[in-house]
């Protein structure tokens, strides 16, 4: 940047010389009529040419790259903020920190070329005032005057701006994450006919951001236009007084010609000098909304322990939305099912589980080998405990890529064979190479559902929970992927929360979560036999 500033201050000082240089070359020419004069003078105007062509060329370069790389910094480090183990308390949905991270990332890296076009720009109005107040103090104060009244009146046309502006990013941020929600959505819409509605219901918020946008363009204009307006007007009334001066006889022909010459030429940087207080207003609007995700603070504050592999977990008197005092133990390497009569109740225990509720935020506790789980590194946790919830993620790549981010390759074809993956491998000539799209848009629900479960047996944690890791496939189907899960899961901890006969009679020991807390435990088949309430939950 403070390269791109002397290169950008060098273009901008040859700029204003140039004028200058015709003006002392008229007088000398009227003066001494010699033609060496003439050719060294002609000499001179080449150098001034070269150094401005030179100077604009290398200083626009170092600039445009030096903005590219701001701009790839910030993307860089809030995604990376997105991403980090731990939520932060950002008040944003998915889409808006996209955009934060696209376009607000962007915009705030512009400061790096709005900051040296701002100084080189006054480097060549004070060459002028200096130039011409040599000439005559008259015109280099009116010039000092001027430029000081243009952005005094632009600067609280720029004022506006920024607060439309801050409010059109805020609009299209939201229209972007109106979008992202339809388009996960897409599915389940279609599904009851409810695509219709949530079409007119995103037509209206881009709506609201196009009226911003309108109004935001109408203001830019509005600035534009005075910014063009008071330019011309200082440039007239620099060029008829110093036409006046000459008239008089205060100032020579050559200093005439100066004059005139600088008059045109200051309307440039004059210009770029009153459009940028816009660009800046802009890119603080950008940085405030970075500063949302960046300086947010994180929902809890993890701790530094690591568990045992061979730890038991205990849910000791988890109260948390519907759970009511919920308490058991699950020892290490023992397959545990849970039966949840309420789809929520199973859905907040394993919020919980995943650590995604702040510890605060519920009473009772988590253990793992007896240090509550806010005690522990969040990365030792979840390499420890891999929650696998009901709607995982597939992501754009191959099924090979889904199953395995990291390319170890280790538990791969254990887990596409224990999932029942195997026939969707078989299917195409690519085999576990073949393509994914975004959110697995070319696979079907139960093919997405055994990737996802594929995935979190690939990772071989010391301990799983998976919740309902099968309600999109076949019952067939289902009994297979019950049989492998044990198998392949004998010896590890494993929680599954699902009402799948299969599941729960794979299992060591199943327990009924009803009413918030656990009801009834033991063998699937000795729970049909005696309890009327889990035959009618888990009954298909």
């Amino acid at each position: 940047m403070a390269g791109g500033t002397v290169l950008m201050g060098m273009y901008q000082a040859g700029e204003t010389a140039f004028p200058i240089a015709l003006g002392l070359i008229v007088e000398h020419a009227l003066r001494h009529r010699s033609p060496a004069a003439l050719g060294l003078s002609v000499a001179a105007l080449a150098v001034i040419i070269t150094t401005v062509s030179l100077s604009w060329r290398f200083g626009m370069r170092v600039l445009q790259k030096a903005n590219t790389t701001e701009a790839h910094r910030w993307r860089v480090r809030v995604a990376a903020c997105g991403l980090q183990p731990v939520a932060r308390r950002v008040d944003l949905k998915s889409g808006e920190v996209l955009t934060v991270a696209t376009e607000d990332a962007d915009q705030t890296a512009d400061i790096i070329e709005v900051v040296p076009l701002l100084v080189s720009s006054l480097v060549a109005v004070l060459i002028a005032a200096v130039a011409l107040g040599l000439a005559d103090v008259r015109l280099g104060l009116l010039v000092i005057a001027g430029t000081v009244a243009i952005l005094a009146t632009l600067s609280v046309l720029s004022r506006r701006i920024g607060a439309r502006t801050r409010e059109q990013q805020a609009r299209v941020a939201r229209a972007g994450a109106k979008v992202a929600d339809l388009i996960i959505g897409l599915r389940p819409l279609r599904g009851f006919g409810g695509n219709h509605a949530a079409f007119r219901s995103y037509r209206r918020v881009s709506g609201e951001a196009r009226r911003q946008a309108v109004a935001v363009a109408g203001a830019n204009g509005a600035y534009a236009g005075a910014a063009v307006a008071l330019n011309t007007a200082l440039a007239t009334a620099a060029t008829l007084l110093a036409g006046w001066l000459a008239f008089q006889g205060r100032i020579s022909v050559g200093e005439l010609v100066m004059a005139v010459g600088l008059a045109q030429f200051v309307m440039e940087p004059l210009k770029q000098f009153s459009e940028m207080p816009k660009y800046v207003m802009i890119a603080r609007a950008s940085a405030e909304r970075m500063a949302l995700v960046l300086a947010a603070p994180p929902v809890q504050t993890p701790g530094r322990d690591r568990p045992a592999p061979s730890d038991a977990l205990e849910v000791d008197a988890v109260e948390y939305g519907p759970l009511r005092a919920l308490k058991f133990t699950v020892e290490p390497g023992e397959f545990v099912a849970i039966a949840a009569r309420e789809p929520r109740a199973a859905a907040d225990l394993v919020a919980i589980l995943a650590a995604s509720v702040p510890s605060g935020a519920y009473e009772g506790a988590v253990r793992i080998g007896g240090r509550e789980i806010s005690e522990l590194s969040i990365e030792a946790l979840r390499e420890h405990l891999l929650v696998n919830p009901y709607d995982a993620e597939i992501f754009a790549g191959t099924l090979r890529t889904n199953i395995d981010p990291h390319g170890t390759g280790a538990m791969v074809a254990e887990a596409v064979e224990a999932s029942m993956l195997t026939d969707v491998v078989a299917l195409h000539r690519e085999g576990l190479d073949h393509g994914v799209r975004d959110r697995g848009a070319n696979l079907s629900g139960g093919q997405r559902q055994r990737l996802s479960l594929a995935r979190a047996l690939a990772a071989d944690a010391p301990a799983l929970v998976l919740h309902d890791p099968t309600t999109a496939v076949d019952a067939v189907t289902e009994q297979l992927i019950a049989h492998n899960l044990a198998a392949l899961r004998r010896g590890r901890t494993t929680i599954v929360l699902t009402t799948s006969p299969a599941l729960l009679n794979a299992a060591d020991r199943v327990l009924v979560l009803g009413d918030g807390t656990i009801t009834a435990e033991g063998k699937h088949q000795d729970l049909l036999a005696g309890d009327a309430d889990y035959r009618a939950t888990v009954a298909r």
